[in-house]
C-alpha cells in the first residue's frame, strides 16, 4: 500500500513560482510511475506531468518549458517547479503514482490547491 501527501499548494500571483511536493509511504517508491495531475472546476481530471521509474519525463503541452517534475528516489518524492504561473493554472493538483510492473496498482493523493490569481 501507498500514501501520498501533496504539500505545497498557495494564492500565488500571474508571473509568479510554486513547488508542490508529494511524499509517499513504502519502500517500492523507486519501481513507481508518479505523475501530477490537475482538475479546473468543471473539467476533467488531466495529466500535467509524469515521470518514470527511468527518470524520463513527460509533461502536457500547456505547460512545456515552464513546469518540471522531478522525483528523489532516497526521499520517496516527487516535486514538481511551476514556474510563469498563468490564471488557467488555477486547479487542485493531484499526484499519482502507478506500479511499474503490476500497472493495475494506482494510488492518489488527497489533492492540493493552486489558485493563480491577482
Amino acid at each position: 500500500q501507498v500514501q501520498l501527501v501533496e504539500s505545497g499548494g498557495a494564492l500565488v500571483q500571474p508571473g509568479g513560482s510554486l513547488r508542490l511536493s508529494c511524499a509517499a509511504s513504502g519502500s517500492i517508491f523507486s519501481i513507481l510511475s508518479m505523475g501530477w495531475y490537475r482538475q479546473a472546476p468543471g473539467n476533467e481530471r488531466e495529466l500535467v506531468a509524469g515521470i518514470a521509474a527511468s527518470g524520463s519525463t513527460n509533461y502536457a503541452d500547456s505547460v512545456k518549458g515552464r513546469f518540471t517534475i522531478s522525483r528523489d528516489n532516497a526521499k520517496n518524492q516527487v516535486n514538481l517547479q511551476m514556474n510563469s504561473l498563468k490564471p488557467e493554472d488555477t486547479a487542485v493538483y493531484y499526484c499519482h503514482a502507478r506500479h511499474v510492473l503490476r500497472t493495475s496498482l494506482q494510488w492518489w493523493g488527497q489533492g492540493t490547491q493552486v489558485t493563480v490569481s491577482s
